[in-house]
């Protein structure tokens, strides 16, 4: 039986054109979380996603934006997915019209974040292939995880931060009414961290409807 083909089904209240779905994965007995809007599809990544991850994770104009190295190989890409984002609060942004994986979204929980917050805080960082930039792409998944993080899962703030050679990446965080908190940070653990600092951004719970 070939789980990763098992169908999503309609979890959680509706909110608007988001929707937040489940499926069980009789694999591992575990129910796994996903998000969809008419365009996009949140969901949990796949050992077989290994060959699309390292497609759009190999351009050298994606990774550095985001603190993080090109993709050297598929094998790399396979181990990522098989580490890095095998947890409850990492996405595959997937392209419904073709069900292609474009990029990643996600949290840090205190103690994982990039930079000091709450303990009932989280850090959102997100990602999308170049030929889909501009497209409004990353400020709907984050719209939607910004719905997930506040109404499913009930945190007090959501963080995020963005070099300062990546104004688009702070558009994005704007678009969903994140506020600038006037910080810079210096992030050397990220890949090229040590190149250029990081801009603070926060959205609170109380802020929105």
């Amino acid at each position: 039986m070939n789980n990763e083909k098992t169908e999503y089904r309609v979890r959680f209240e509706d909110f608007g054109k988001k929707q937040y779905l489940c499926r069980k994965n009789e694999s591992v007995m575990k129910t796994e979380f996903a998000m969809e809007t008419e365009r996009l599809l949140l969901r949990p990544w796949r050992e077989s996603d290994a060959k699309a991850l390292y497609k759009y994770a190999s351009d050298p104009e994606v990774g550095p934006r985001a603190g993080w190295p090109p993709h050297k190989s598929a094998e790399e890409s396979r181990e990522i997915i098989r580490t890095i984002f095998n947890n409850d609060h990492t996405w595959a942004i997937e392209l419904k019209a073709t069900n292609e994986v474009i990029g990643c979204i996600g949290y840090y929980v205190c103690g994982e974040s990039n930079i000091s917050i709450g303990e009932n805080d989280v850090e959102a960082g997100y990602w999308v292939a170049r030929p889909f930039w501009n497209r409004g792409i990353c400020t709907e998944a984050l719209r939607l995880l910004i719905d997930y993080c506040f109404r499913e899962k009930g945190y007090s703030a959501i963080w995020s931060d963005f070099f300062v050679n990546n104004p688009a990446s702070g558009r994005v965080m704007e678009k969903c009414d994140f506020r600038d908190t006037g910080k810079i940070n210096w992030c050397s653990h990220l890949y090229h961290g040590d190149d250029s600092p990081v801009r603070i951004m926060i959205l609170e719970s109380t802020k929105v409807v």
